[in-house]
């Protein structure tokens, strides 16, 4: 890929925005870049794997598969380009993916491995700042949600189940839950989830399938 059009893909992220054209000029020329492209259906990086590199989808619709921890439920949902695949692993206690990533349509990479990441965090303050500020609100915003006002019925505690449980808080999302562990996340009876998960579907908020809930517009949950 050509300097010119790495530059142009780089504006696309905010590691990278705010620095000067000349800075950025110099990322594009001398930064050691990796290219990758996945075909439709291939699978990407799977949960567990160490995060030596930062990939940037630079085109291209991604599925994100995130199982819970015991792996009896799960959620998939689609993330388009411009995308950085959970950048907040490459450092930290935890340096390994958490969600498994698949190509749903063909896609294409930049990517850069840590040491260069460290190298654009020396070298350059506002790339340094630019990470620093999305760690930063990643953290701000979980001990937020810890002091939001609790759900008031069982619908807002089966909707907040589904937003916890997104790593985006909008679009399509496939549950692959069954309804009494459900009604285990949210303490209460199956019977009460069940009925108030066929309201939901009756006002077309999802869809129920066997072992599987479907929501076309998560954000429409908050109406």
């Amino acid at each position: 890929m050509a300097v010119l059009q790495i530059y142009d893909r780089l504006l696309q992220f905010p590691l990278f925005q705010g620095m000067s054209r000349d800075d950025l000029e110099i990322v594009a020329g001398h930064t050691r870049f990796g290219f990758l492209k996945v075909t439709a259906g291939r699978e990407v990086i799977r949960a567990g794997d160490p995060c030596t590199h930062l990939f940037f989808l630079i085109n291209g619709t991604l599925k994100i598969e995130t199982f819970s921890d015991d792996s009896r439920y799960s959620v998939i949902e689609q993330m388009s380009s411009p995308y950085i695949l959970q950048q907040e692993s490459i450092f930290g206690y935890y340096q390994r993916y958490t969600h498994n990533f698949y190509a749903q349509t063909d896609v294409n990479f930049l990517t850069l491995d840590k040491e260069e990441v460290i190298r654009l965090t020396e070298d350059f303050l506002v790339f340094r700042l630019n990470l620093m500020n999305h760690l930063a609100t990643q953290s701000q915003k979980l001990i937020q949600s810890l002091w939001r006002r609790s759900p008031q019925t069982l619908q807002e505690r089966i909707s907040r189940f589904f937003f916890q449980h997104a790593l985006y808080p909008a679009g399509a999302k496939t549950f692959h839950i069954l309804m009494e562990r459900l009604a285990e996340e949210v303490n209460d009876s199956r019977l009460d989830v069940s009925r108030v998960l066929n309201r939901m579907q009756a006002d077309g908020l999802l869809e129920l399938h066997r072992g599987r809930i479907e929501i076309p517009q998560l954000e429409r949950l908050l109406m």
